[in-house]
């Protein structure tokens, strides 16, 4: 499994508390919703990485 770092994200009360329900709605945590959101931006903007499939640090084997 890919390592992951930890940082700091600040984000208004409003703001939290409509990712967390948007979270508990998908029956996801919260930073895997945001892990979600993220990945979905990076593959609309053509940003994300190419996974090796034979990779062990493949998320989808």
């Amino acid at each position: 499994m890919a390592t992951k770092k930890p940082f700091v994200l600040r984000l208004d009360e409003k703001m939290m508390k409509a990712l967390e329900k948007w979270s508990a709605d998908e029956f996801r945590s919260t930073n895997g919703q945001l892990e979600w959101i993220i990945r979905e931006a990076l593959k609309k903007a053509g940003r994300l990485p190419k996974i090796n499939p034979e990779s062990p640090s493949n998320p989808n084997t």
